[in-house]
This record gives C-alpha cells, structure tokens and sequence, in this order.
C-alpha cells in the first residue's frame, strides 16, 4: 500500500479498527435506528473518533480509485461475510494499523482487474480499437476482450453508454444478468444488485437472459427494459432522463426524493441519507452531477428540509424544523 495511507500519529489503532468496523457496517446495507444512535454516540464521543471516521472515508475512496485488483475486488464482491471480512481487512491495511500487517495473504477473494474504470463522482470516456466509442459513469469498470473472432464487452460493475461501430466481427456486451448484441447501436447499460437496465437510443439490440433458452428479445430504438438472469420486463419509452449522466446531468421528473438522494449519492463520495418523513416528497429539474454540493443547497430552498451534516462523508437530508 501506499505511504499516504498511514495511520495519522494521534489516531490509536484500537480506534481505527474501529471506524473500520462502522464503515463496513455500513457498506453492508442500511443502518437501523438504533444501531445509527450508537454509531453517532461512537463518533461524538471523543474528537480522536471524528478523526478516524474521517481518515477511515479518505481511505475508502482513495482505494476505490486505485487500479489494483485486490481494491477492486475487496470493494465491489457481492455483500456477503466474506466480502465484509476482506474489506474489513484491506481498509486496515490502507489505515497503516500495525495490528494488520500479518492479514495480507487471508484475504478471502479472488483478484479482479478492470480492464477500463472510472472512480466515483468522475466519468470516462474510451475510444475502442475497432472504433466504438464507450464512456463510463460513476463507479463504473469494465473489461473488453477483442480478437480475430468477436469483440467482448463485460459490464462489471456501474454503467456504461456505447456507441457501437460497425464491424465484421460480432459485437456481445455482456452483465451479470445477460447477453446483449447491438446492431448498429447507441445504448445505455446500466448494473444494479439484481437487475440490468437497458436503453437503445439507436439501432436495436438483441436481449438474452443468462438463464433464458427461447428467443431473444429485440429491444428497438427509443426504448428501454428491465431484466434478470431469467426474464425481461416489457420493454416502454425511455425515461426522460435516460443517458443524461453523459452530458453530466441528473434528470428528476416528479421523483420521489429518497429515489433522488440514491442517485446523486452515486456521484459523491461518503453517504448520503434521507430521513423517512421527507422520503416522500417529489422533485423535478435537472441538477449538474458534478456539484452535488450545490444541488443540496438548491433542495434547501426549494423542499421544506434541511441538510444535517455528521461529517463531510456523512450527510442527512431530514425535514426542516
């Protein structure tokens, strides 16, 4: 690991184990009330706390935004005990504590190199070898295999937009849940936990599910659909804000705000939460993904909430008193 990791002088490593631990808590999936009480009694007992959680979160994103496979696979493995261990681990080891020096080899995950990523709140733009022009979003990593026969691109992890160029070998983008053949195509792919989203804007494109054995489905130009390893919703018009992440804007139509908060929080490092009883309130416009900070002070203005911030990494949206 690098030296700009170390564990700062005045932070015990006791405690840094144990912002560790809140982080991956976290990570893990959404904090109950009680549990979020004692996370803030932890952080506000001692001002050392409040160093550590902040160290804690510079580490997190700085090693979501290195190009080593362990980081990578540590980070972005399905939640699961394991991956929470490994994470636990490789956060130490990032920390600089000098209790986890021996742990490099128990890391119980396979290593995983994206051939292209983009780290998060920043988006990438490739230009293919066969002339496809492909940009990735937020958080986004994917691998493309080229030769003589096919051309292969693997969604990993995030989202990606395509323009898909001509070419004598076939073109399959493939995700977790899928396989997709463009055909003179321009498409939106984006991953989520247990679902892919597809949109066309040109062209069309042929859809099979991992584990579907019939025909595939031909998505057409202008429209989007939803599937998983066995099934496809029926395809409809594309959302209003389809793809609008490439020209760096967040499109909201009558959106509940919880929705909202989810997507600008893949844009900004830490957390971003939305209290319960504002969770229903609708939002329209389109906000510039690059300035989520100015985005929360227009929901001030415009929304009867406040914006509660614990640290720079931990922001609250509740309603205003």
């Amino acid at each position: 690991m690098n030296g700009t990791f170390n564990n700062p002088p005045d932070i015990a490593p006791k405690v840094a184990e144990q912002a560790v631990s809140w982080l991956v808590e976290m990570q893990g999936g959404a904090l109950s009330p009680r549990r979020q009480q004692a996370w803030e009694h932890w952080l506000q007992a001692h001002s050392e706390h409040q160093r550590a959680w902040e160290h804690i979160q510079r580490v997190n994103q700085r090693l979501r935004g290195l190009s080593s496979p362990l980081a990578h696979a540590a980070l972005n493995a399905p939640k699961s005990s394991s991956r929470r261990h490994a994470l636990k681990v490789l956060l130490l080891l990032g920390a600089g504590s000098a209790l986890t020096y021996g742990l490099r080899d128990q890391l119980p995950i396979k290593p995983l190199l994206a051939d292209y990523s983009s780290p998060v709140g920043q988006r990438r733009k490739v230009h293919l070898q066969d002339g496809s022009q492909l940009q990735l979003n937020t958080a986004s990593s994917v691998d493309v295999r080229f030769n003589a026969q096919q051309r292969v691109i693997r969604l990993l992890e995030g989202e990606m937009h395509l323009i898909a160029a001509q070419d004598s070998r076939p073109l399959q983008v493939l995700t977790a849940d899928g396989q997709l053949q463009p055909q003179a195509a321009r498409l939106n792919v984006r991953q989520f936990d247990n679902r892919t989203e597809l949109a066309v804007f040109d062209g069309r494109v042929a859809l099979t599910p991992a584990d579907h054995t019939g025909s595939p489905l031909w998505v057409q130009a202008s429209e989007q659909v939803s599937f998983n390893r066995a099934a496809w919703s029926p395809p409809h018009a594309l959302d209003a804000g389809s793809g609008a992440w490439t020209e760096g804007m967040l499109v909201a139509a009558h959106m509940r705000l919880e929705d909202f908060l989810t997507e600008l929080g893949r844009y900004r490092r830490g957390q971003l939460n939305c209290d319960p009883t504002v969770a229903e309130l609708l939002i329209s416009g389109t906000y510039p993904i690059d300035d989520s900070e100015r985005i929360l002070s227009m929901l001030e203005v415009s929304l009867p909430v406040r914006i509660k911030r614990f640290t720079r990494y931990w922001v609250t949206v509740e309603a205003r008193a």
